[in-house]
């Protein structure tokens, strides 16, 4: 159940100028990402501006994006709150939408204990029983780490199938690795830690660069893969000063200015995110540069 691919873009969601939603230029963008190495979209998850998107909007999302990419891509919904009963009912609409997968975030802000999210993803999976879950540790954004020994236990539900792992620790990641069965999958959530994660067993990432260089991110995890370990490190170190560029303020403000410098109309970021500062406008075009991108 749920094989998602290797490479996973976190995809961000355009806006017009008046601040609603760019459909038009989200199908465009998707179907973009899914010819040039993306096997599957995450629709709605922090990169897409989730805390400040409606369920309206989400769901419209959903149904744009699947439409734009049937039949080269899947598309994993982000349908996760920090209210269970919420998670639950979004969770239940995008799966009659026919999406093939969740992300379900760590609930934020009010900081279950271990015990309150195994029983938070637990019910979710119940709830939905044939819509594969990958369960999104981003301690640095919810207030909370989901611990290896909690993500072991909810591996043995059926339809929880892996874990986008942005803790930013190898040392979460190898014991999780360790505590699960080969069969769960463990996806980078930073496009830095990529390299490192596939060393202790990840399959892949849960990417924001992709949006620029998927097919070489293809290309890293697939030389190593067959064991290429110089060919992937040498794509590593070469896309590594993009890596980091896309993260020199809050994602997504970064990577939306550099579509933006690349031509997509994906509009600015919704407030309280805002535009990027001059500076970090000129320090990504130096890097997009440099890779050949503009």
């Amino acid at each position: 159940m749920g094989d998602f691919g290797r490479v996973l873009t976190a995809m961000i969601t355009p806006f017009k100028a008046d601040g609603s939603v760019n459909y038009d230029v989200a199908a465009e963008l998707a179907a973009h990402l899914a010819n040039n190495g993306t096997d599957t979209l995450v629709v709605c998850g922090t990169t897409g501006e989730s805390p400040t998107l409606t369920w309206d909007e989400e769901y419209q999302l959903f149904v744009e994006v699947l439409q734009a990419v049937a039949g080269k891509a899947k598309v994993i919904a982000g349908c996760g709150s920090n209210s269970t009963k919420e998670a639950i009912a979004a969770t239940q609409k995008a799966a009659k939408i026919g999406v093939h997968g969740t992300l379900q975030v760590v609930p934020y802000y009010n900081k279950p204990p271990q015990a309150g999210l195994y029983q938070h993803f637990q019910a979710v999976a119940q709830a939905c029983p044939d819509l594969p879950i990958l369960l999104y540790n981003i301690p640095g954004r919810t207030g909370q780490n989901l611990s290896s020994e909690t993500v072991a236990r909810l591996a043995e539900i059926n339809n929880i199938v892996g874990i986008k792992e942005a803790s930013g620790s190898l040392d979460q990641a190898s014991e999780i690795r360790r505590l699960t069965p080969k069969e769960f999958q463990i996806y980078a959530g930073d496009d830095s830690l990529t390299l490192p994660l596939l060393a202790i067993g990840a399959k892949g990432v849960v990417s924001v660069a992709s949006h620029l260089v998927g097919n070489q991110l293809q290309q890293m995890i697939q030389a190593f893969g067959v064991g290429k370990i110089e060919v992937a490190t040498e794509i590593h170190l070469q896309l590594f000063p993009l890596f980091k560029a896309l993260f020199l303020t809050t994602n997504p403000i970064p990577v939306k200015t550099a579509l933006k410098i690349q031509g997509w109309e994906v509009g600015s970021t919704r407030l309280p995110l805002c535009e990027a500062e001059p500076e970090i406008s000129h320090k990504l075009e130096v890097v997009l540069k440099e890779l050949s991108l503009i």
